[in-house]
């Protein structure tokens, strides 16, 4: 087990909510349609803030909750697909907003498997000896990538951001296990966020289209057969059985695909909590919200041991096994 502590969790999303109902004066649908395909009543949408916005709300909450200073910081990474700009990235942004002189800071992009793939980038920091102490916040405005006359998808996302502080520690505390796989074959299965190529020696103008772009289907064969492969595996390395693990916090993707993946590890749902129902997908700040939510009411208590599955974009699975 690398000895890491989870020090504290925070989440910040939006005030704006949009219900499914809202949605109807953009688009034919209905909450009737929406909720049973997907298990989303509502999200929270931006009105005037922007990624690091929400990240540099998280990254207050954090030190504020921990009594660190921000002077403590080795490193901050914010896990992100819409951040606010290429340059500067949005951690960076962050770093100066909360004055940590001492951190470096970059941005991490692996869409929904956002949170696993910076946990495990962050964990290697502390393992390595070399750093101390560090920031992972999760952090998207989805609302800026989707098309909100497309029913197929723009009724899926939402805007938020969540985060941890860790630390190196001695106690029997810290990640026991990971997999990350990538399936880089089927990666227009999900598009978003495409450059035109206007170079003055492009012999073929590249289209630009920021949107999302999802086909379903493929997404939903690939969530419910190809994750559980890797959750198993994960299991394996860390030698426990799917009963040993006390909650499964899964992507907030779908909720009918977290069904799934309860009932083939013959798990009740109770150990795989959601809360799609109001914030939607807000890909790397899913589970972090998640994590905060339960923290926060009870749910989640040191002692326990907690998956963390990310899935999506890429596409890309990440799993770690984590002993609070």
């Amino acid at each position: 087990m690398e000895n890491i502590k989870i020090v504290t969790t925070a989440m910040q999303v939006p005030e704006r909510v949009v219900t499914n109902d809202d949605l109807t004066e953009l688009m034919d649908t209905s909450d009737e349609w929406i909720y049973p395909r997907t298990g989303i009543h509502q999200r929270h949408v931006v009105t005037t803030e922007n990624t690091s916005d929400l990240a540099t709300s998280v990254a207050k909450k954090l030190l504020e909750q921990s009594g660190w200073d921000a002077a403590d910081l080795d490193f901050i990474i914010v896990g992100t697909m819409s951040p606010d700009a290429l340059s500067p990235h949005t951690a960076a942004i962050v770093q100066g907003n909360i004055e940590a002189p001492n951190a470096f800071a970059f941005d991490l992009n692996a869409a929904c498997s956002g949170f696993v793939y910076g946990m495990s980038v962050a964990s290697s920091f502390l393992s390595s000896g070399r750093y101390q102490k560090g920031m992972f916040i999760g952090a998207e405005v989805l609302s800026k990538l989707v098309d909100w006359k497309d029913r197929t998808v723009s009724v899926l996302f939402g805007d938020g951001a969540g985060g941890v502080l860790l630390e190196k520690t001695d106690e029997p505390v810290g990640l026991i296990a990971e997999e990350l796989q990538s399936f880089g074959d089927r990666g227009q299965a999900i598009l978003t966020g495409r450059f035109a190529n206007k170079n003055a020696f492009a012999g073929e103008i590249s289209p630009l289209d920021p949107y999302f772009h999802q086909d379903g289907r493929s997404v939903y064969s690939f969530a419910t057969r190809e994750v559980p492969k890797v959750m198993q595996k994960a299991l394996e390395k860390a030698g426990l059985e799917a009963d040993d693990v006390d909650f499964y916090l899964v992507h907030q993707a779908n909720k009918r695909i977290v069904e799934s993946m309860a009932k083939n590890f013959g798990q009740p749902m109770d150990k795989f909590p959601t809360n799609m129902e109001e914030y939607g997908n807000t890909s790397a700040g899913s589970t972090a919200i998640l994590l905060d939510e339960l923290r926060r009411s009870g749910q989640i208590k040191p002692g326990m041991k907690i998956a963390f599955v990310g899935f999506g974009g890429g596409l890309a699975i990440g799993v770690q096994i984590w002993q609070l």
